[in-house]
Formats: structure tokens, C-alpha cells, sequence
């Protein structure tokens, strides 16, 4: 007997969603000011009229580096709110540069937050029939633990496999070909080089049993998904959260962004400079405030250093077209500089990607006789002449990004073994400091 769906607490309508957005607006408000940090900078705020705009604007705008500037035990005694004893359990703050940050969880804020991993699930369509291998890394980070809880509650089969840095890539590609299962979820990299890897020792993923994968963490370019999707054979849905809130969203059949629980979180788009509120569809600055993960950290207009633009979605016919949809522009940060030029990750992502000669790769910053080098690491598809591909592919980035790089060209598999291990792959690395 097929287990009924669990509740996912979707309004109804447009306005049953913005009567829940005021409710939890001014409850959000009322939470921060228990927050010594916040209080302050709440004093004016007129609690009977704070969704109207010109009072909303009053509130404080929040940056992480403004909270990774309190020691750990100001953070907890002067930023978060309720008592230890609350505490359900902690999620680490993601991204790779920074200190970390440790969130405490109430069991309410968990329940919230399953229900935004279990929508992503439910709107790709990953349902009870569904045997489902979960690479997201395991451990004190909530997307890996709370997606692999979030499909068991939707009935979902689950292999909690973790990253390669919870098991080692044959052990997972042994895994895949055991249970043969019809949808994967993970980060866009680690999909591809599982991908390759499993190429290399001679597995045909293409005609593997994988139909649907879902990916977060991570920005996906049209290249990389394609990418991604050729390699497996199998359709791509995106999501975006992160860990100072929860899970915020997720494709629907469009692919044309993301369906933003606006119900859970409250955004904004705002001027970077300004922050004044930009036109529908034109690109600003994402605050975002949390309006149900928030019962231990109040989180309101948390600039998220996300470039989007906001606007209804296409009609699909679906409970989520209640959303409005988040399409991202870019984010304010990821770059190195090489001899004066600006390298943008993703948009060197783009067009090695874009490349249907180009496997997989990584980069290397290095200093080598006082001169910094750009080393791309390739792995070139089996049909390709090294020669005019190298030659290409130089020309390809030196006209992008004015820097003619060197290229390296590696053995199929040797990019992904580099990976192993590590939670989000440095596919770039600046070698000049150490």
C-alpha cells in the first residue's frame, strides 16, 4: 500500500500565502528583538505597521562577516535567542572561505526545514517508486543528512551514501550498479566526476538506470547541466538553500528558476547600493528573513551576496505556482586574479563545459620565475586530437579572460581521484601563497 504524502504545508493561494507572510513578518521581528546583537537597531520599529515598506526598511541589514567578527560565545550569548536546552541539533554554516558558523536547531525550526527539502524532492518529481543514491556529504552540514531524511519521509528508497569523503567513488559506483537506482542527488561536480570516473573503468553511464538527478550547493550553468545530463542520460533539477535559513528552493518543469518558499523565508530585491527595492524581474541584491527556522537565530534581511532577479513563474498547474520564482544573475564573489585579469569561477566553469572535448578539468593558479601561470588540468574525450584541442582551448580562454594559460592534459579518471575526499571540490586552486 502506497504511504499517504506527507503534509508540505503549501498555501493554498497567493493570498493565503502573503496572510501567512505578515503573520510571521512581525513574529520574526518580535524574535529579534530577544536578540541582544539586534535589539538596538530594532528600538523604532513600529510593530503595527512593520510590513508596510518604509517601516520593513528600518530593519538592519545582516552580513555574515558582521557575525564571524563575534567570538563564538558572542555569537551564541549576544546573536542567537532561547535556551541550550531547546537545541534539537546544529548546522555548520556552508561555503569554503571564512570561519564557520555553528547554528542551533529547535525541533520546530527541523520541522520546518524538512518540509522545504521534502518540496525540492516532491516538485522534481521523485516520488515512493523512487530508488534514490544521496551524494550529498554526511555529517554536522545539514543538506546531506536532512535530504536523505526528507526522501525516507516521502517514501523515497535511500542509499545514504554520502560525498567521496563519507565513501571513497568505486565504493559508490559499485553501489550504483547494485541497486540500479532511477534518480541521484548531489552537487553538479561530484556528479560529473563520479561520471567520468565510472567511465574510465568502462561502465556505460549514459544507459545506466539513473532518469532524474537533483543538485544543490552550488551554482549550475546551462553547460554544466548539460553536461551533467549527458553523462548520465537523465533529466537535471536544481535547487537552493542554505544553512543560515533552510532548503529555499526548487525547479519546477520550466526550469526558468527557482520556486522560492516565500511562506518560510521572506526576499527581497534590492539596489547593491542603495537597497531600495528594484522593479519586478530587474536584478538586485537577495535579503532574505527567515520566518520559521528562526527560533534560536533570528535572521532578518540576511544579505545572502546572491544577484537574482524575482517575478511570478510560468503556470504549471502545480500547488507550487503559488511561488514566485528566483533566477540568479551571479554571486558577488568566486574569482582569482591572474596578471591583472579577473577569472570568474563560474563563468570559467561555463566554458570549459560548454566544450564537448573537454571531460573534466581543474585549474591551478601557481608563480613560477616571478610570473603567475594559469594550469588547466584536462581531461580530453577519447575521440579528440590533442593538438587542435589544446591550441583551441587556449585561444578560447585567452579571448574570454586575457590570459593565456598553460594545458595540462591528464589520463580519464585522474580529475575525479584528485577530488576525493573533500566536501566541495576545489576545482580552483591559487597555489601562489603556499
Amino acid at each position: 500500500m502506497t504511504a499517504k504524502k506527507p503534509d508540505l504545508l503549501i498555501p493554498e493561494s497567493t493570498e493565503v500565502l502573503l496572510a501567512i507572510q505578515e503573520r510571521r513578518r512581525r513574529q520574526a521581528v518580535i524574535h529579534a528583538r530577544r536578540s541582544p546583537y539586534l535589539a538596538a537597531g530594532l528600538e523604532g520599529v513600529n510593530l503595527d505597521h512593520v510590513c508596510q515598506p518604509e517601516e520593513w526598511a528600518k530593519l538592519p541589514i545582516l552580513n555574515k562577516d558582521d557575525l564571524r567578527a563575534l567570538s563564538p560565545q558572542d555569537f551564541y550569548q549576544e546573536f542567537c535567542i532561547g535556551s541550550r536546552t531547546e537545541v534539537s541539533e546544529y548546522w555548520r554554516s556552508g561555503g569554503s572561505t571564512g570561519r564557520p558558523l555553528f547554528y542551533p536547531r529547535t525541533a520546530e525550526d527541523v520541522r520546518f526545514g524538512m518540509a522545504g527539502f521534502m518540496r525540492v524532492l516532491d516538485l522534481a518529481g521523485f516520488g515512493d517508486d523512487d530508488i534514490v543514491h544521496m551524494s550529498l556529504p554526511l555529517g554536522i552540514h545539514p543538506a546531506g543528512h536532512m535530504m536523505a531524511r526528507a526522501g525516507c519521509q516521502l517514501g523515497n528508497g535511500m542509499v545514504w551514501a554520502g560525498g567521496g569523503n563519507n565513501l571513497p567513488s568505486p565504493a559508490q559506483i559499485d553501489l550504483i550498479n547494485l541497486f540500479a537506482p532511477t534518480a541521484w542527488i548531489g552537487m553538479a561536480s561530484y556528479g560529473i566526476q563520479l561520471g567520468n570516473l565510472a567511465r574510465s573503468e568502462g561502465v556505460d553511464t549514459s544507459a545506466s538506470s539513473i532518469a532524474k538527478i537533483l543538485c544543490t550547493a552550488e551554482p549550475l550553468s546551462v553547460s554544466k547541466r548539460k553536461k551533467l545530463s549527458d553523462i548520465w542520460g537523465a533529466s537535471v533539477h536544481d535547487s537552493f538553500g542554505m544553512t543560515e535559513l533552510m532548503m529555499l528552493a526548487g525547479e519546477d518543469a520550466a526550469h526558468d528558476g527557482f520556486r522560492f518558499w516565500a511562506d518560510f523565508c521572506y526576499p527581497e530585491v534590492v539596489d547593491q547600493e542603495t537597497y531600495e527595492p528594484v522593479g519586478e524581474g530587474e536584478e538586485g541584491l537577495l535579503l532574505v528573513t527567515s520566518l520559521v527556522t528562526n527560533n534560536m537565530t533570528p535572521f532578518i534581511r540576511w544579505n545572502t551576496g546572491d544577484i537574482v532577479a524575482m517575478r511570478p513563474g510560468q503556470p504549471q498547474n502545480s500547488p507550487y505556482d503559488v511561488f514566485p520564482v528566483i533566477k540568479h544573475a551571479h554571486r558577488t564573489a568566486g574569482f582569482v586574479k591572474v596578471r591583472g585579469a579577473n577569472i570568474g569561477f563560474t563563468d570559467f566553469e561555463d566554458l570549459m563545459f560548454r566544450r564537448d572535448d573537454v571531460a573534466d578539468f581543474r585549474a591551478e593558479v601557481i608563480s613560477e620565475n616571478d610570473r603567475d601561470e594559469l594550469d588547466i588540468h584536462v581531461e580530453f574525450a577519447e575521440t579528440t586530437e590533442r593538438g587542435t584541442a589544446e591550441a583551441d582551448l587556449k585561444s578560447d580562454v585567452k579571448r574570454a579572460f586575457e590570459v593565456t594559460p598553460r594545458v595540462v592534459h591528464v589520463p580519464k579518471g585522474t580529475v575525479a581521484r584528485a577530488f576525493e575526499g573533500q566536501i566541495k571540490p576545489a576545482r580552483f586552486t591559487d597555489k601562489r601563497s603556499s
